[in-house]
This record gives structure tokens, sequence and C-alpha cells, in this order.
């Protein structure tokens, strides 16, 4: 009887200790089962993509079961090598990088129109008369780099006036490259919408400034897989671009909040009035008329293919794009459309 009794408590004992560890261990395997996605960015982590760098705080992606990571970049073009290399499952990069990489044979697909606006601009002080293409002719103008889609949104431009890279200087400026626009190191500069404003917030003073989308309205980012993640890990896709939707809607019905979030997260975000700036103009890139009707992330696919056909006819690509080839929509998370 008293070994019945001492074998009795030992195992009462043991069902105490399993009870109380199984939380723990219930909370280990969780984090176990989370998968890891790295995005291959075009830029460090600055305010202008608050909605990726806010995980810690948020969990937009480890509520859909994903580790999120980051990998930062100096344009496009680094995006994809990153993402090419197996340094990334996922690129943030734009369509010229896009197209180049598939005219150099690379097997990707495109998955989610990021900005379905164009954002970028060439810059110049009021100084220098330039007022349209042409008039770049024989000038110095500034790029983030040259795998950014400054560079081949410059080419637009330049196309736009029987002009090519050849007929002007390209030098290489970096992100913040309005300063070398002030102190005269060049005659212009090619940018986005939230570096001017930045530039301006740092007195840049009067400019003329061509928008790129009056001349080629097509997307300025896109996420972009290889052939065969997109072939092979559709499910674990399909969970990241609901999160990163999520995550975009968050800061679309939040501004304020990501402003002062992207103080802590953003390496440019020490102002958070400069943010919430930053931060509504990348809310507007986001949306079209296309979104409106079947949700963010959504593509013109009929813009999209007039836009590979443009960079054939400019030169930086060589091959006819069918975009319906490499584009897809499969992954995006269902729409409901607003009720009228």
């Amino acid at each position: 009887m008293k070994k019945m009794g001492m074998y009795s408590l030992l195992g009462w004992a043991l069902s105490i200790a399993l009870a109380l560890t199984t939380p723990c261990l219930g909370w280990a395997q969780a984090a176990a089962k989370l998968d890891k996605v790295v995005v291959a960015g075009w830029s460090k982590p600055i305010t202008e993509i608050t909605n990726l760098l806010v995980e810690e705080d948020k969990g937009f992606f480890k509520a859909r079961g994903i580790d999120l990571g980051y990998v930062p970049g100096s344009g496009g073009g680094d995006a994809l090598r990153n993402l090419l290399s197996g340094q990334a499952e996922v690129a943030f990069t734009d369509p010229g990088s896009f197209f180049t990489a598939l005219d150099k044979g690379e097997k990707l697909r495109a998955i989610y129109d990021i900005y379905p606006q164009n954002v970028f601009n060439v810059v110049s002080l009021k100084s220098q008369n330039i007022f349209k293409p042409a008039d770049l002719k024989g000038k110095r103008i500034g790029v983030y780099s040259l795998a950014s889609g400054t560079r081949q949104n410059l080419q637009v431009l330049l196309h736009q006036a029987g002009l090519t890279e050849a007929d002007v200087t390209v030098v290489v400026t970096g992100l913040l490259n309005f300063a070398p626009l002030m102190q005269g190191q060049v005659d212009a500069t090619a940018a986005t919408d939230t570096g001017l404003l930045v530039g301006r917030q740092r007195g840049l003073g009067g400019v003329n400034v061509m928008e790129v989308k009056n001349h080629l309205n097509i997307s300025s980012d896109f996420f972009v897989v290889r052939e065969d993640t997109y072939q092979q890990k559709k499910e674990l896709l399909k969970r990241f671009l609901l999160a990163y939707q999520e995550s975009a809607k968050w800061m679309m019905q939040s501004p304020e909040e990501a402003a002062k979030l992207a103080v802590k997260y953003a390496i440019d975000g020490q102002n958070a009035v400069l943010n919430l700036d930053i931060i509504r103009l990348r809310n507007d890139s986001s949306v079209s008329n296309i979104t409106a009707q079947r949700g963010l992330g959504a593509f013109d696919m009929a813009g999209l293919q007039k836009g590979a056909q443009a960079y054939k006819a400019f030169g930086v690509i060589e091959r006819n794009i069918q975009v319906r080839d490499v584009v897809s929509q499969d992954l995006l998370p269902p729409h409901k459309p607003a009720n009228r």
C-alpha cells in the first residue's frame, strides 16, 4: 500500500509539472511554426515603408504565421540581385528593373502592385531653365544608383525627347540626392515625390519638376518572386500578401500612428510631422481606379503592357515581354467591393 501511495504521489507530481510546462511548450511550438519570409528592399528602412518596419509593434505578419525579415538595397536592381542570390523570397522592385531582369532571361513573377501610381520625377533649380525633356540634353543628371528606378524613369523622359543616356551625363548621387543639386554638382536630379518633399523641407527652394507620370504612368513598385517560388509556395505567398495588404490598410487608416512609429523604426524618421507627409504621399500612390475595383495590389495589365513596350522602344530591353506571362494576380487577397 505504501509503495502504491508513493507511486501515486510521483504520478500526481509529474502531472502537475507537465501541466505547468505545457503552455511554454505550446508557445515554443507556435514560434517554430512561423515561416520565414525575407523581403529584399530597394532602400534602407525608410519612412515610406513604415508598414513593413513596425512588425515588432503591430505583428501583421506574425498573425499570418510569418517571421518577416528585410534586406536593404540601393535600387530595384539590388533588390532583384538579393532575390536571385537566395538572400530573400520576395523583392520590392520597380518595373524597369523587373523588365530588365526578364530581358536577361531570369525567371520571375510579379505578384502584387505596391504603388500603381508613378511617383518618379526629374527636378532642377529654376536657374537651369529646364522645363521639358529636350532641355536635359548635355546636362548632368543625378540618380539614386545605376540600379534604381530613378535611372529607369530618367530614360523614359529622355526617350520622350528622342534622347538617350549618351546625350547626358548620369551621376550617381545616392538617396539624398538634393544636396548635390543644391550645391551645383548636378544640373538636375531624378527622384521620387517623397524625395522631393524631403528636399523642400531641407531648403531646396524654387524648382522645376517634370513628373514622369505625365509621360508614362506605369506603376512604381511591385512585389516580385522567383518563378520556382511562385509555383511551389503559393499558400505562403498568399499569407504574405494578405499580411502586407493589412499593413498597408493600417497605414492608410492610421497615418498619424504610423508617423509616430516611423520615429522609432525608420532611419530618416526623426521628424514625425515630415513622416506624416511622406506616409500620406505613399498612401496616395498605393491606390488607383483599378485597386478601387479589385482591391489593393491589383495590376493594371493593359497599362503594364504599354510600359513594357515603351521600355523596349527606348532600348532598355530588347525582347517583347508579354506581361500576362510574368504577372499573376491569383495570389491576391479576395476583394469585397464597397456597398453602393
